[in-house]
């Protein structure tokens, strides 16, 4: 694992005239990843299951002085194959190009033992945690290509380090997460489409309040999408095909 720069500040503008597609963006991490790139210049594209939390994000972007962001309603949890192909399709019609994707949507239920898991837990946990970011991924190649120098970062976690007891199918998928950013790190590598993956520590979200009753002690989402904005952009080339983290 390698540590991102610790005390990264963005120059003004990093990220103008680029296009950053983040996943989650209704909260959360997604949600200050959103923010820190629409505060480097990106024009956002806001892609979440809730259309009030989107909304929300996106006034807070105005309100912060930024660019038009875009929003994008999907389900992960219930999205086809299909549902990927017209979100490259309606990104190739208003955009023509990708330059960044930030995979920070993810699903977790709570710790139990693998074998009490039931089915549906098990499908919705990969759907939404592994089979989703790869979809999304594979439909926003051609974009990304187009780029010439973008950058995909999938968000990680410990137990996809290690493996990790009773973190179930949310454990067994960021496990995955990492073979899949290994596999197509170097795939990519003559298309200058970067892939690496953030492992961000514990961070105040309501998705850690899931499992951890004093997840408000967990520092806020900011430190770790600032460290996104880094792997998003230039600053972090020529990274690829590694795994960070903002553990100590």
């Amino acid at each position: 694992m390698t540590r991102v720069p610790a005390g990264y500040q963005p120059a003004p503008g990093l990220l103008a005239q680029r296009v950053v597609l983040v996943t989650g963006a209704g909260g959360g991490l997604g949600r200050a990843t959103a923010l820190a790139c629409a505060g480097a210049g990106a024009t956002v594209v806001l892609l979440g299951r809730a259309v009030p939390g989107l909304e929300r994000v996106y006034d807070e972007i105005k309100e912060a002085g930024g660019g038009e962001p875009a929003l994008y309603p999907l389900n992960l949890a219930g999205a086809t194959w299909n549902d990927y192909e017209q979100l490259g399709e309606t990104l190739a019609r208003e955009f023509g190009r990708l330059d960044a994707l930030a995979h920070c949507a993810a699903h977790f239920k709570s710790f139990a033992p693998l074998a009490t898991v039931e089915p549906p837990d098990w499908l919705e946990s990969l759907q939404v945690n592994l089979t989703g970011p790869f979809a999304l991924t594979r439909h926003c190649l051609p974009l990304l290509e187009h780029s010439g120098a973008a950058s995909v970062v999938f968000v990680s976690d410990a137990a996809g380090r290690g493996g990790k007891a009773y973190a179930g199918p949310y454990g067994v998928a960021k496990f995955a997460i990492e073979g899949l950013m290994q596999t197509w790190a170097p795939e990519l590598e003559a298309t200058h489409v970067r892939v690496n993956s953030l492992d961000p520590g514990p961070m105040d979200t309501a998705l850690r309040r899931k499992g951890y009753a004093d997840g408000a002690r967990a520092p806020s989402p900011v430190a770790a999408a600032r460290a996104l904005l880094w792997l998003l952009g230039p600053d972090s080339r020529p990274a690829t095909a590694t795994a960070f983290s903002l553990r100590a």
